[in-house]
């Protein structure tokens, strides 16, 4: 993906995320410190049936525009989801698997964006 590409695919993500109601999301540029992707989202749901909800709203936001994840994993147990986009690494958590996983604590040396910030470009 380019990088309006990958800016776009980043904006439908938060959309669909904020559309079932995602909690405290979360984005990290991390394309200067790591080759595996160039973006995390995190997020957390309150229960079960929101956080497959979130992930299935991602996945059918995004296949609408012809795009698929490489891999889901996570989505029966439902403590912690990651959706690979390849470009952007989408974590929906339950709230006890984010505290004890922190993944922001853990790439702290990427760049946090704010929601705003990304709404604003393009």
């Amino acid at each position: 993906m380019n990088s309006n590409e990958l800016k776009n695919t980043l904006k439908l993500v938060i959309d669909a995320l904020e559309d079932k109601k995602a909690e405290n999301i979360t984005i990290i540029d991390i394309s200067e410190i790591s080759v595996i992707a160039d973006y995390f989202v995190i997020t957390n749901g309150s229960n079960r049936s929101q956080i497959q909800a979130l992930c299935d709203n991602v996945e059918e936001k995004l296949a609408s525009q012809k795009i698929v994840p490489k891999n889901i994993e996570g989505y029966n147990t439902a403590n912690w989801i990651l959706m690979d986009y390849q470009d952007i690494l989408v974590h929906v958590f339950d709230t006890e698997s984010r505290d004890f996983y922190d993944l922001e604590h853990m790439w702290r040396d990427g760049r946090h964006m704010d929601i705003a910030e990304l709404k604003a470009i393009g």
